[in-house]
């Protein structure tokens, strides 16, 4: 049975856990002793209580919108459309957020509460009966939901510390606490304890090939992935409280080591997962709750029920807008920084899927998206069963992909070895082929010595995981986040004034409407838009040749015209306006809950 629909039969069951109250955030949940007891007294009900924790991942306050749609904007690929306002969603987008801004306060209690539910299955799995004396088939598989606790466990708090730094450590239900008004601990504190967590948990759930369970559920290589990419961030850089500076952890080698190591296991586990030749059929698979044929998207987030709680708003907040009276209403959220298509190769497979460069009108029609209104493309609700206003479109989320793995394994081969292996490289050109497949000539070449690779990488991902929420997290661990946002200032005013690499990019495009098939790829379906291109200039070139005159029977489209100063700079319409280095690489904490626990401080200079 697929976990989405489990999920929803056993959703009901779980009244024994429910939301932390906004007062208190470490408040214990209200559960007695003999509760817990009778809660693991069988398999069936532990799982209960492991689906519980499942459930925290999930809905508008997880990874359905706020963690993955409105956290991680803005970098140099995305942000959020609209104009700022502090206490919204725009306030986060452009590093203006108010210590009052709503958005901030319930992931964070969610994540938490999420802590909290899997604290008590990790406590009460060894004091079961089953787990002490059942048989060997039940023991294993109590062993394997005590390994997913420990890894949604570990993936909450990475959550919380790429957002917030420095938090509350608490490692037991809050009943067991003596008190719970618990003071910041140290981010390298809970990291060691995640990876030591994760080391044992991957003991202890299978491979893929060894679980009849989908990829919404937590498999051996999902472990380590997660632990691979929070031994990169322990590695990497972040924004300490005293001194508030970026600095990198102690030690750095031994967690390069281990991201390594644990991206190699999976790498070198032939048939469990691999890159799928096809770059879009991997998000399509998302949009029907499958798994890819290559399972490349070694963990995704399941969305299920049509609600706030446990569906996601993935394809209709974000992704490909459609009008709102044509068959499919979509809001197109997230914006495309209009340099980021330039980014990518004109022969790049990417980049068509990655930015949607169009959108469906009234009569359900393709028409062409102003240079400044593309939209992220990987998820589209018309590819999904939905139609209507529905928000709620049951599209997962991949959190973990096999391209991933091996781009996390070449940067750290490069980092220890001091420049890249063969092996480091030709993971890394896995990669880039799949993205020319049927061009590889115009792919380039890979640098080999350690600062070209580096900084080679760190293009790739850009190109690779465009709108999957991982962008703004890597430029920070690369401390490269102010960098970066400078960067692209500048590239925004070359590209208004047309100038530089942008010399040639058009002010208009000339197009006639298509009418929209669903069934078509995204390059297909783009394609299929009839965009004027002169004499002697390919359909490929037409995005990098200067305006012709305006020919008769196509309609204007402003391209690089729809630039304009106020994207850049304006206070309400700018991008990453409110961005200071040494301060808002993290978000304040929400008001009331620092004022729920005496322990707790603003810092960062909020």
């Amino acid at each position: 049975m697929k976990l989405n629909r489990l999920i929803s039969i056993l959703s009901s069951l779980i009244i024994f856990l429910t939301l932390t109250s906004c007062e208190d955030f470490l408040d214990a949940e209200n559960i007695s002793n003999s509760n817990e007891q009778q809660q693991f007294d069988s398999t069936a009900d532990t799982f209960t209580a492991l689906i519980g924790v499942y459930n925290q991942v999930i809905g508008d306050d997880g990874y359905g919108q706020r963690l993955n749609l409105y956290y991680p904007q803005s970098a140099d690929d995305f942000k959020t459309s609209g104009d700022f306002n502090c206490n919204d969603r725009r306030g986060l987008s452009t590093y203006g957020t108010c210590t009052s801004n709503p958005d901030l306060n319930k992931p964070f209690l969610k994540l938490y509460s999420g802590i909290e539910r899997a604290n008590l299955v990790i406590k009460n799995i060894p004091l079961s009966p089953v787990y002490q004396n059942g048989s060997v088939a039940d023991r294993k598989l109590m062993d394997r939901y005590l390994g997913e606790a420990y890894t949604l466990r570990a993936q909450f708090y990475y959550d919380l510390i790429k957002n917030w730094g420095d938090v509350p450590m608490q490692l037991v239900p809050s009943s067991d606490l003596e008190t719970v008004y618990l003071p910041k601990t140290d981010r390298d504190v809970i990291y060691e304890q995640m990876i030591a967590d994760l080391a044992t948990a991957s003991n202890l759930v299978p491979w893929r090939s060894e679980s009849a369970a989908s990829n919404t559920r937590i498999t051996k290589a999902a472990v380590k992935g997660l632990r691979a990419r929070i031994a990169l961030a322990r590695a990497g850089y972040s924004l300490r409280r005293e001194p508030r500076i970026m600095a990198r952890g102690s030690n750095p080698q031994v967690y390069y080591k281990i991201a390594y190591d644990e991206c190699k296991d999976i790498i070198n586990k032939a048939g469990e997962h691999s890159l799928n030749y096809s770059f879009e059929a991997v998000f399509r698979a998302l949009h029907d709750n499958t798994e890819d044929a290559a399972h490349e998207v070694i963990f995704a987030v399941g969305a299920f029920g049509g609600n706030a709680a446990t569906d996601s708003k993935i394809g209709y907040y974000n992704g490909m807008r459609h009008s709102d009276n044509s068959s499919w209403k979509s809001s197109g959220g997230i914006n495309a920084i209009p340099v980021y298509f330039y980014e990518f190769g004109k022969y790049d497979v990417r980049r068509d899927l990655t930015v949607a460069s169009m959108q469906i009108n009234d009569a359900n029609q393709a028409i062409l998206s102003t240079g400044v209104l593309c939209t992220d493309g990987k998820f589209r609700k018309s590819w999904s069963n939905v139609t209507g206003t529905a928000q709620n479109l049951a599209i997962d989320w991949p959190m973990i992909r096999f391209s991933d793995i091996l781009l996390m394994f070449a940067e750290a081969d490069n980092e220890i070895n001091g420049a890249p292996s063969a092996d480091a490289v030709n993971a890394v050109k896995l990669v880039r082929n799949r993205a020319y497949a049927g061009n590889l000539a115009e792919a380039g070449t890979i640098p080999t010595d350690k600062t070209g690779f580096f900084n080679y990488i760190v293009h790739e991902r850009l190109l690779e995981f465009g709108g999957e929420g991982l962008r703004k997290y890597d430029l920070i661990r690369w401390n490269l986040l102010a960098t970066k946002i400078a960067e692209t200032r500048q590239k925004l005013s070359q590209f208004l004034n047309a100038t530089g690499q942008y010399a040639n990019v058009p002010s208009y495009l000339y197009y006639k409407d298509s009418p929209y098939d669903k069934t078509k790829t995204a390059q297909a379906a783009l394609n299929a838009i009839d965009i004027y291109a002169p004499a002697g200039v390919s359909r490929a070139d037409v995005y990098y040749t200067p305006s012709p005159a305006a020919p008769s029977g196509y309609k204007v489209l402003n391209w690089r015209a729809a630039m304009t100063a106020t994207y850049i700079n304006d206070p309400l319409k700018g991008y990453a306006q409110y961005f200071e280095a040494n301060r808002k690489e993290l978000f304040p904490i929400y008001d009331d809950i620092i004022l729920s626990n005496y322990n707790l401080k603003q810092d960062y200079g909020y």
